[in-house]
């Protein structure tokens, strides 16, 4: 009886921190609904290193390369750097070909973008010619030709760390990549436009993304896990400085179009995630508590979202096995029932919403229906992840769609 207590006591604690959790985040990317009109007024002052990540990406650098070089912004006020990492095929020749640095970097021990990134950085800074900012891209993207106006003016106004609207370029090759790109959709609005508003952090998103060179200088890269956007990030926020948004200029990137590419992408940036909460989520949340910011508390509930995915995956395995008469959703014992079931009515809403609000083709909205069986691939990727997130190893995804971004539009 005593055991059959504790548990029961356990399972409503967690399903009333899951309830909690989920109010929160419901009513928080209820700050997308809306969006503020923010017109560029700066005229272009900011230099800008344009770098471009890149192993083995000679299907797709060059559209970059020529996509980068007709951007609407003054030639003369930036250069395009590739980072030729640990390259085994002409993807640096094609560089020169089409007018780009080519920086080729071989090192075996240090591998995966976050090392590249900061070799990059040490070259850069002993270069005769400095840059005001430093623009950051992967192999495979596509960029809207405002994106260097955009960022020269939230630099302007006073922004340090900035990260572009993220897209994706071949939304419809399949299922998967569907999924995605509604993932993306929905994430762009209710998350990142939704804190923007709300003047929370933004998380970065490993490429479209602009930083403040002397911020980099002053604080140095020293992000080279396997997420190396959430590392830099989380190292800002816990500095007190707030990632912004800028939900007006889009970079476009390429999705995995099967299961297997997608899975082992995804277990990437999971066991990244990981490593990452496990060093930082307790400088962040103890500064955000000390200081009473709230901004740090949301990037602390951020870096926790992995484990509250188990500990709802956790709750539905108990409440399915009926070992335990709590009754269903036991965080309405703490939260009034009517909170728990609107927030629950407009987190299912939500979705859709944003479809609507990002205009996106109709026939995306179909996607909404295999959504659930994405979701499903990820509960594995959450628990191996979790075992595994002391694994280091980059793995590289291959990308072969080379268009252009008058193609797309």
């Amino acid at each position: 009886m005593m055991l059959k207590e504790i548990i029961e006591g356990l399972f409503i604690g967690f399903s009333t921190t899951a309830g909690l959790i989920s109010t929160y985040q419901t009513l928080v990317s209820c700050g997308g609904l809306f969006r503020k009109k923010e017109t560029v007024t700066n005229e272009p002052t900011k230099t800008f290193a344009v770098l471009v990540a890149a192993h083995n990406e000679s299907a797709v650098i060059a559209p970059l390369i020529e996509n980068l070089k007709k951007l609407d912004y003054p030639r003369e006020m930036y250069d395009i750097f590739v980072i030729c990492d640990n390259c085994t095929d002409n993807t640096a020749d094609i560089v020169r070909e089409h007018g780009a640095y080519a920086c080729e970097r071989f090192d075996s021990s240090k591998r995966g973008k976050g090392f590249g990134i900061e070799w990059m950085l040490e070259n850069l800074w002993g270069m005769p010619k400095q840059y005001d900012a430093i623009v950051m891209f992967d192999a495979d993207n596509l960029v809207e030709k405002n994106f260097l106006r955009v960022m020269n003016d939230r630099l302007c106004k006073g922004a340090r760390v900035i990260q572009g609207y993220l897209d994706s370029k071949n939304p419809f090759d399949s299922w998967i990549t569907l999924s995605y790109a509604i993932t993306y959709w929905f994430t762009n609005r209710m998350w990142q436009l939704a804190r923007h508003n709300l003047g929370l952090p933004n998380t970065l998103g490993g490429t479209g993304l602009c930083i403040d060179s002397a911020l980099l200088k002053e604080m140095g890269w020293g992000a080279t896990s396997l997420t190396e956007d959430l590392e830099f990030a989380t190292r800002c926020i816990a500095r007190g400085i707030y990632p912004t948004w800028a939900h007006d200029t889009k970079v476009y990137d390429e999705k995995p179009i099967d299961l297997k590419a997608s899975m082992r992408q995804r277990l990437r940036w999971m066991q990244g995630h990981y490593d990452v909460a496990g060093r930082y989520i307790g400088t962040v949340l103890k500064n955000g508590l000390k200081s009473m910011r709230l901004g740090m508390l949301d990037a602390a509930f951020y870096l926790f979202q992995p484990m509250y995915v188990l500990i709802v995956t956790f709750m539905s395995i108990l409440f399915a096995t009926r070992f335990f008469d709590v009754g269903f959703m036991p965080a309405a014992h703490f939260l009034p029932s009517w909170l728990v079931y609107s927030t629950t009515a407009v987190f299912y809403l939500l979705p859709v919403l944003a479809l609507y609000l990002e205009k996106v083709p109709l026939k995306a909205y179909f996607g909404l229906l295999l959504l659930p069986f994405f979701f499903l691939t990820w509960l594995p990727i959450f628990f191996y992840a979790f075992f595994t997130k002391n694994n280091q190893e980059w793995s590289h995804t291959a990308h072969t769609r080379s268009i252009r971004l008058e193609e797309m539009q």
